[in-house]
């Protein structure tokens, strides 16, 4: 397969919930402080669960977000 062909299977498979990383980089906060209370955020945010799901970097960033959030406050 060559890599506009490898793009557009990956395309294709994209669920249509996904909000794409705009639109997750505006809410990727509060989804690191649901996650970080215990709340199902993927109940809550289904477009960003499934954005993370097939983006890396976004994914990378909300676990960046979340260590900080358990590390500022560590009762959580």
């Amino acid at each position: 397969m060559t890599g506009w062909q490898e793009d557009l299977e990956r395309f294709l498979a994209t669920d249509p919930r996904d909000v794409g990383c705009d639109e997750a980089m505006d809410v990727m906060h509060i989804y690191a402080e649901l996650l970080a209370a215990g709340v199902d955020a993927a109940e809550r945010y289904p477009g960003l669960a499934s954005h993370l799901a097939s983006c890396g970097p976004c994914a990378e960033d909300v676990e960046g977000l979340l260590a900080a959030v358990r590390e500022h406050d560590p009762e959580i």
